[in-house]
């Protein structure tokens, strides 16, 4: 096995994912911090290992593959003792890979960095209702993911759980997650908060955002 090492931040949604993955198939790994805020992604060196300068990076034995989804299917694709986290079945795989692009496209894109990136890199805190009401349509979504199983793709934990569950305790920051309403999606996080390694890998992220957040102050137009 080469030398894994993973370069991100905690507080990044994706990194987060990758870092569950990681510890998930529990294999050694070297986790390497990157300031996007102080634009250590735009480095020389870290534009030579991933010119799209994104977080995160996987390096394994001297090659680079970035985007979270790609890195955790990957990872267990290659080290995972089995297929359970991503299946090799492939209606089952099917199924994980919408939950994917779902978390990708709709949710951390569409979501999460519509507000957060002109936030954060534009010092711009107001929020337009539009954007807020784009939260609320992804937590009515996750709700119906969950009707048939008690995580995001049917009856067993996989990488999509990892990539969603990331973003979920992410956008909280801007909309809170109404148990009445949404009884399925708060008993899946409370499901996945039992993960042995969910604090270290996403809990503590999850915290570190809410606080880079809190210190931005921002206010949702009506």
């Amino acid at each position: 096995m080469g030398k894994l090492i993973l370069y991100g931040l905690d507080a990044s949604p994706p990194v987060r994912a990758s870092l569950m993955t990681l510890k998930a198939l529990d294999i050694p790994f070297e986790y390497k911090i990157v300031d996007l805020l102080n634009k250590e992604h735009l480095s020389e060196e870290y534009c030579a290992k991933n010119p799209q300068h994104t977080v995160p990076t996987l390096e394994d034995d001297g090659n680079f593959i970035w985007d979270s989804h790609a890195i955790m299917a990957y990872l267990v694709s290659k080290y995972g003792k089995d297929d359970a986290f991503y299946p090799k079945d492939l209606l089952k795989r099917a199924l994980v890979d919408q939950r994917l692009h779902f978390e990708s496209g709709v949710m951390f894109q569409g979501g999460l960095r519509n507000i957060t990136a002109p936030l954060f890199f534009k010092n711009e805190t107001k929020i337009p209702r539009s954007k807020i009401d784009a939260v609320v349509d992804v937590y009515n979504f996750l709700e119906l993911f969950l009707k048939n199983g008690p995580y995001m793709a049917g009856s067993h934990l996989t990488i999509a759980d990892f990539s969603i569950v990331s973003t979920v305790t992410s956008l909280v920051n801007f909309v809170d997650i109404e148990a009445g309403k949404y009884p399925k999606l708060m008993a899946w996080l409370k499901r996945m908060e039992t993960l042995p390694y969910y604090q270290e890998t996403n809990g503590k992220g999850a915290q570190k955002l809410k606080e880079m957040i809190k210190m931005k102050g921002f206010t949702i137009l009506d």
